[in-house]
């Protein structure tokens, strides 16, 4: 069996058969199958007796839907968040005044989030809000990182915004 690989122009994906499932298994013809399914065994029940054999049916075949659902559902959810992530990165880089330090936040440890949420929690306390006090501490971020030979964060990308004064 072949090992999946990130390629581009590779054939049935985990990822491509995920998002071909997601998006059919979420469309109203998906739901009436399952509602047929389950009528279509509701209705069986008086033929069958009712009997263990019967409700063991509906039971396993639940089950197992179920299970791989989660695995449908996580995927979906890990792609849509990642994509969110990049589209949020890259509104706070093409910001002059935003902190490059937020980028790629998602990655930060506990203690580091705790503290931004602290120093947010602070910042909305004391009422402010202004952007020109985020502008002195983005700017000077960048001034220490820059003495230092590193980075704050990802470094901001050439553009219309990073250049705009």
């Amino acid at each position: 069996m072949d090992e999946p690989t990130d390629e581009p122009g590779t054939h049935h994906s985990f990822s491509d058969i995920a998002r071909h499932a997601a998006d059919w298994l979420g469309s109203p013809w998906a739901f009436v199958g399952a509602c047929v399914v389950v009528l279509a065994w509701a209705l069986a029940g008086p033929v069958f007796g009712f009997s263990d054999a019967w409700q063991l049916v509906i039971n396993t075949g639940t089950t197992i839907a179920t299970f791989l659902m989660v695995f449908l559902i996580q995927n979906t959810q890990n792609r849509d968040a990642r994509a969110v992530h990049l589209k949020l990165d890259e509104l706070i880089r093409s910001q002059h005044d935003a902190r490059n330090r937020l980028i790629d936040l998602e990655s930060g440890t506990d203690q580091e989030l705790d503290a931004l949420k602290r120093e947010f929690h602070s910042i909305r306390s004391s009422g402010k809000h202004s952007a020109s006090s985020r502008a002195g501490e983005s700017a000077a971020e960048d001034d220490t990182a820059r003495e230092h030979g590193g980075s704050a964060g990802v470094a901001r990308k050439a553009g219309p915004a990073a250049g705009a004064s």
